[in-house]
């Protein structure tokens, strides 16, 4: 009986998610972006699997309208690869919500990654993973929270490893080079 109406219940919400993808498309078709019906199943499907994997559970919409709206209009996500980065990134966004021991809100992680994919990463994911989020949440788990005054925005500098483009250095040959 039990079993029943558990199905009764994941049927019903896999119902009201495709109504959702439905709009999403309404939103995201301006940046040429749309599943298909079979797309937003395979999407459902693989959200499932990955909450079952990380020991998650959703209540409510959950977070995949969330990374939608947060990346669709993301340079690094195209027609090609729509349905790949936001299998990918739902399945990060619930490792890292392990990861960082669910210190953070749903939206300063999300906000975090999507700064990090669009500037740091420049549109890699295995990137975005393996360094800048490994490194988010081992500083999170040690205590770190600057992010919460920030909301996750400009979090990564301070725990960067690897040197960035320095604009004064760069001014100061381009003088020393040119005018002097």
């Amino acid at each position: 009986m039990e079993k029943q109406i558990f199905e009764l219940l994941t049927e019903k919400r896999q119902k009201d998610e495709l109504a959702l993808l439905d709009a999403y498309n309404q939103k995201t078709e301006k940046f040429g972006l749309t599943l298909t019906e079979q797309e937003a199943k395979e999407l459902i499907v693989r959200r499932n699997e990955s909450l079952k994997k990380y020991g998650r559970v959703e209540f409510g919409r959950g977070i995949l309208d969330k990374i939608v709206y947060n990346f669709c209009d993301s340079q690094y996500v195209s027609q090609e690869n729509y349905l790949a980065v936001l299998t990918r990134l739902q399945d990060i966004f619930y490792h890292f919500k392990n990861e960082s021991q669910d210190k953070m809100t749903d939206d300063e992680l999300l906000t975090f990654m999507r700064q990090q994919f669009e500037s740091v990463c420049f549109g890699d994911l295995d990137y975005l993973e393996d360094t800048c989020l490994e490194r988010f949440a081992k500083a999170v788990r040690g205590g770190y929270q600057g992010f919460t005054e920030s909301g996750g925005l400009d979090e990564y500098e301070a725990l960067s490893e690897e040197k960035r483009w320095d604009d004064e250095l760069y001014q100061s040959v381009l003088r020393e080079l040119f005018w002097e």
